[in-house]
């Protein structure tokens, strides 16, 4: 859908090329951190639809993944072996709340590097969207609420104060880890489908779609009623199927989950110009199956509008394939096995 008229439609972004004196809190929050999707003074590469895409292994993307999740557990117990105690449930929250986000923020960092370094998907044609002027405080609202709110639930459902990070069930964990993104997608999918069929939900997805080019920190640039689904509805869903299903999800194990999902969000609104699939436990057999997401998939669903679109999914492609609703790839096709992509752990 073309925006409107309406000024809270625009995605005019101006706000980098004005003089730092016009800014306010939100801008420096931006700048500060230094999670823009580009750097200004930096070159990005443009590539034909037919070059082949360089190879994102699955596991460097497991590494990547498990590496900074795995920190504050080990931050956390060496807290209780020092100590004797463990964190209480307020502690906990504020810990794994900040950990959340400065996780999020090295993504963008690796994310932007990687940017420059490779390209993005329709780059031929269109830059990727920036954080629009209208909406540069909304945006920041969305990334702080995504990362106190999921840690807030996650600590009030599976806290316990008896049990340290050594408590993990490493037996549990890999196949919690895989069905976790492959659930929560089934929830997601429907939820993101009705969105476009129906024009009475379509206005509550709309915003999002202002984006035709999104960047990582538009992931979440939607409506409230959105957002609410986004950052609890759906994960919590998820998490009480998973349950029901009898697996333990405890507080740790759902800690490393909801880090493969954030990993999977952020690049799948990246546009990054690379083969690069969701890592999942599962990945091998989604690929056997043809039922892989890749980050082109997600990025096409951005470029369609309301009932016309395909790619629901965000997670895999598994729903999209059984419900007919998968679109054909454009640039994904050749891929360059030789020509794999370094991604660094830190």
């Amino acid at each position: 859908m073309v925006p409107g008229p309406n000024q809270k439609d625009s995605m005019k972004s101006t706000w980098r090329h004005l003089s730092r004196s016009e800014w306010n809190i939100w801008h420096w929050f931006y700048e500060v951190l230094g999670v823009h999707p580009t750097a200004l003074d930096k070159d990005v590469p443009v590539h034909a639809k037919t070059d082949a895409m360089p190879y994102l292994s699955h596991w460097k993307q497991h590494r990547w993944v498990l590496a900074h999740a795995v920190i504050p557990l080990i931050i956390h117990q060496a807290y209780v072996q020092y100590t004797g105690q463990n964190l209480g449930p307020l502690a906990a929250f504020t810990f794994y709340s900040a950990a959340f986000k400065l996780i999020a923020i090295r993504q963008l960092h690796m994310m932007r590097g990687l940017g420059h370094l490779y390209g993005f998907l329709d780059g031929d044609k269109h830059p990727r969207d920036e954080v629009p002027d209208i909406g540069v405080g909304k945006v920041v609202h969305s990334l702080v609420s995504t990362s106190t709110f999921r840690p807030m639930f996650t600590v009030f459902l599976a806290y316990r104060t008896a049990l340290a990070p050594s408590s993990i069930n490493w037996y549990w964990l890999p196949l919690e880890a895989g069905l976790y993104g492959i659930i929560l997608d089934f929830w997601f999918y429907w939820y993101h489908r009705v969105m476009h069929e129906f024009e009475g939900l379509w206005k509550y997805h709309r915003t999002h779609h202002l984006t035709k080019h999104p960047n990582p920190l538009l992931t979440l640039y939607a409506d409230h009623e959105q957002e609410f689904f986004d950052i609890a509805g759906i994960p919590l869903m998820t998490y009480f199927t998973m349950k029901l299903m009898g697996m333990p999800m405890g507080f740790y194990e759902w800690w490393i989950c909801q880090q493969y999902v954030v990993y999977a969000e952020l690049a799948g609104h990246s546009g990054l110009r690379m083969h690069a699939i969701p890592p999942n436990t599962f990945g091998w057999l989604l690929e056997w199956f043809g039922a892989e997401l890749v980050i082109e998939d997600h990025d096409l669903h951005h470029r369609t509008g309301w009932k016309s679109s395909h790619n629901y999914g965000k997670q895999t492609r598994l729903w999209d394939l059984i419900f007919g609703t998968c679109r054909d790839r454009i640039e994904d096709l050749g891929i360059d096995y030789t020509n794999t992509v370094d991604m660094p752990i830190f």
